[in-house]
């Protein structure tokens, strides 16, 4: 495997690290780690349902990522320049997908006093 094969399974490993915390709702509000929004941090039991949500879609996220890189690393004469699209348009198409389904939680929680922002 390649210098650029190990570092996406680094990537994807770290993912699934920070992900575990998330799960079990261990991290409390701050500015630094977590999905943070200016309603997640000023509501506390949805800052943890929330980033018990992400944290599920991250470690999932981060094994796609990881088992990925590993798979396309198995392609016979793969280029890096063919790697490298691989990797990025997973990587990518997760992001967008992460944010799509982290936001539609954000929308559809039943937030207790009806106001959010």
């Amino acid at each position: 495997m390649t210098l650029l094969g190990v570092m996406f399974v680094g990537m994807g490993l770290l993912l699934v690290a920070l992900a575990i915390p998330l799960m079990q709702r261990r991290i409390k509000p701050n500015a630094w780690y977590g999905f943070r929004t200016p309603s997640t941090l000023r509501d506390p039991d949805l800052w943890y349902d929330a980033n018990a949500y992400s944290g599920r879609l991250l470690l999932v996220y981060g094994a796609v990522i990881v088992i990925t890189a590993l798979l396309v690393a198995l392609i016979p004469d793969i280029t890096v320049d063919g790697y490298s699209s691989v990797m990025l348009i997973v990587t990518l198409l997760g992001i967008v997908i992460l944010l799509i389904l982290c936001w539609n939680f954000l929308r559809t929680y039943p937030y207790k006093d009806k106001t959010r922002s």
